[in-house]
């Protein structure tokens, strides 16, 4: 699942008419980036929630046919990360599958990161499989990290003043189970994650490569700088 129904307040008059998966970065739409990335790695199907400026949304993607797309439609009513995925799940189906958010970018230096976290995920031992990147390297961010990892991989939150070597990429493995009896509603994919940590089933595996973060003009910025390096 691509999570693409945000309203990309943060990139200011850039989504007032267009959303945001649908910015430019080395001349392309974001989402394009992101459902290459899909395709290189095989998966041939993928489900695409809208809410802000849907139409123009799914116009775009109407011109492609690989992967196969389903739309999980939000017009009503926004459910952030969380509701949206569980909006989804009839969708997705009983299995295990990746969730990535609409506005990263992502070149991977060793083997391919998708079918890493697909061989690293153990359904028995994990809820949930998130790639994370290292914060020196994370062009875009400017913030304190969200993870600390251990050398097994599991994951612990920061606490409030703590700063962690360790952002979340929004690329990820999910386990369809972790969204039973969820809120009804809105809702973050955090509480996903701190139900899974609580039950020490949330992994991590390191990203080996460059991560980009594209939520705010400064980060398209970046990765343009990048792009062009």
């Amino acid at each position: 699942m691509i999570l693409a129904a945000g309203l990309g307040r943060r990139m200011g008059a850039l989504t007032v008419s267009q959303p945001k998966p649908l910015l430019r970065v080395g001349g392309r739409p974001i989402i394009d980036w992101a459902l290459d990335r899909l395709c290189d790695a095989g998966v041939r199907r993928a489900v695409i929630n809208l809410h802000h400026e849907a139409d123009l949304l799914q116009r775009h993607l109407a011109r492609r046919t690989d992967p196969a797309m389903e739309f999980s439609d939000e017009r009503d009513a926004l459910l952030e990360t969380g509701g949206g995925v569980a909006k989804a799940l009839p969708l997705l189906g009983e299995r295990p599958f990746f969730v990535i958010n609409g506005d990263v970018l992502w070149f991977d230096d060793i083997g391919n990161s998708l079918h890493g976290l697909a061989a690293r995920f153990h359904p028995g031992s994990m809820d949930a499989l998130l790639l994370m990147q290292p914060t020196v390297r994370a062009i875009g961010y400017g913030g304190v990290g969200d993870y600390t990892m251990l050398p097994d991989g599991q994951l612990s939150r920061r606490s409030e003043m703590e700063v962690v070597p360790f952002i979340h990429t929004g690329i990820q493995i999910l386990q369809p189970g972790l969204f039973k009896d969820c809120p009804t509603g809105p809702f973050s994919l955090n509480y996903i994650y701190d139900r899974a940590a609580e039950r020490d089933r949330l992994f991590g595996m390191r990203h080996e490569g460059e991560w980009m973060e594209l939520n705010r003009p400064e980060g398209l910025a970046a990765a343009e700088r990048a792009l062009r390096a």
